[in-house]
């Protein structure tokens, strides 16, 4: 499997609920439709009473992280592609613009290890 990482912030103005609910009703659905290569999508919401801070550490710039699985790196590499198509490109634009920061969004290859207890 092929993993990335993806840091999501919201909207400026926009409520925790709301950019939530507008993520998963909405933006989910959309990336689904144009992403078949998807195998595993999750969406993990910071809950703001329960950030633990260390000393001298910054505090979290986002509201979100969320994970993607791929079978491989050509999967991962169509999505990327989706930015210059100018149909589906501007459909995930256009969405994200609704509810999230684009400047503050984050995306990580990463290497994954482990697994159940």
């Amino acid at each position: 499997m092929f993993k990335v990482i993806v840091l999501i912030a919201r909207k400026a103005g926009l409520s925790r609920e709301d950019f939530m609910r507008h993520y998963e009703t909405v933006h989910v659905p959309l990336v689904r439709s144009l992403v078949p290569q998807l195998v595993e999508y999750r969406r993990n919401y910071l809950d703001p009473a329960e950030i633990v801070v260390m000393p001298g550490a910054a505090t979290p710039d986002f509201d979100a992280v969320t994970e993607m699985w791929f079978r491989d790196r050509a999967g991962y590499e169509e999505l990327t592609a989706l930015n210059a198509d100018p149909v589906k490109g501007a459909l995930l634009a256009e969405d994200a613009a609704l509810f999230l920061d684009a400047a503050m969004t984050r995306m990580f290859v990463v290497d994954e290890h482990g697994g159940a207890a």
